[in-house]
């Protein structure tokens, strides 16, 4: 059908369907808003604010494309990366997957073709040395050394996502309380679109974990990892705390390539893979839909096993 609303207009509707209908965390509702906020922004900026979604083409796509490629610019004065530019994208295609859904007629969803990149810019991922170098950095006789230690230690265990891992709370960790030093323990957490799964928490990340817990014993907050800022009962360290955290750590440690908390993640899955891990298991182990996102990993790996095969074997001069 088509609909009298502006798509402008159809911004908060679509953000209550991300939460109710498609049980979508706060955090990608967040997101989905801010990208959405420069579409809206440039259809004023061409004059058509009051573009109905039947009214959207293919080259109002198009244009679109090329103005969050060509002139669009970041708060900090630089263009948008190819990967940048596929996070509004695909909010654009959830903006027209909700039309489908409610029956208004749009252009459809498929049309909106992401920005190719190259593989080796879709994962940064750290070998074990360089994991090593970094959570030796921590002063561990602080509290903050030793919180910022459990907290990497936590991140390589288990691959959570930085909004899985902030969510935490003490109460989870109550089975750490048997001190068993050659356990690895099980936990359940709801994870990117509310989907529960199982991560594992190895003993060398249990022993850091109690370590922490019993260095944070005066705090009542529920939440297991906290700022140092206040002691209330809302003193959740924020998901922007730990990204600054993990990447003044890996400057310290002498790292030249960029460090995020999703970069433990990604480490996580490789190093499964590398040790012979299947990638039906890493895909359960990461909580993706689909294995096509876990088969991403696989090009990190194919690459290792060429170097490899380039550095031992390929190219030498055979003696007859």
């Amino acid at each position: 059908m088509k609909n009298g609303i502006p798509i402008s207009e159809h911004i908060l509707p679509f953000l209550d369907y991300c939460e109710v209908e498609k049980g979508l965390s706060n955090n990608t509702q967040r997101n989905y808003n801010q990208y959405l906020r420069l579409f809206t922004g440039w259809l004023k900026i061409v004059g058509q604010e009051k573009l109905f979604p039947h009214e959207f083409t293919t080259k109002h796509l198009w244009d679109y494309r090329l103005y969050i490629a060509r002139k669009y610019q970041n708060p900090k004065g630089g263009f948008l990366s190819k990967k940048s530019q596929n996070y509004y994208l695909i909010a654009l295609r959830a903006l027209l997957n909700y039309f489908a859904d409610r029956d208004i007629d749009s252009l459809p969803s498929s049309k909106v073709k992401l920005a190719k990149q190259k593989s080796d810019d879709n994962i940064s991922f750290l070998e074990a040395s360089d994991v090593e170098k970094m959570l030796s950095i921590f002063d561990t006789d602080t509290f903050k050394g030793l919180r910022d230690r459990a907290i990497l230690e936590l991140f390589f265990s288990s691959g959570l996502r930085i909004s899985e891992l902030v969510s935490l709370n003490v109460d989870q960790m109550s089975m750490l309380s048997d001190k068993k030093t050659d356990k690895t323990y099980e936990l359940s957490i709801v994870g990117k679109g509310r989907q529960v799964r199982t991560i594992f928490i190895s003993p060398r990340a249990a022993q850091w974990l109690r370590r922490y817990l019993a260095a944070r014993h005066y705090s009542l907050a529920k939440a297991l990892f906290i700022s140092l800022k206040s002691k209330d009962d809302e003193n959740r360290l924020s998901a922007r705390s730990i990204q600054v955290m993990v990447s003044k750590c890996a400057r310290l440690a002498g790292l030249s390539k960029k460090v995020t908390p999703h970069t433990f993640r990604h480490s996580y899955a490789t190093d499964l893979l590398a040790h012979g891990a299947d990638l039906r298991s890493i895909q359960e182990l990461l909580g993706h839909k689909n294995v096509a996102t876990t088969q991403v990993y696989t090009h990190i790996t194919n690459k290792r096993l060429r170097d490899v095969h380039e550095k031992f074997h390929g190219g030498r001069d055979m003696k007859s």
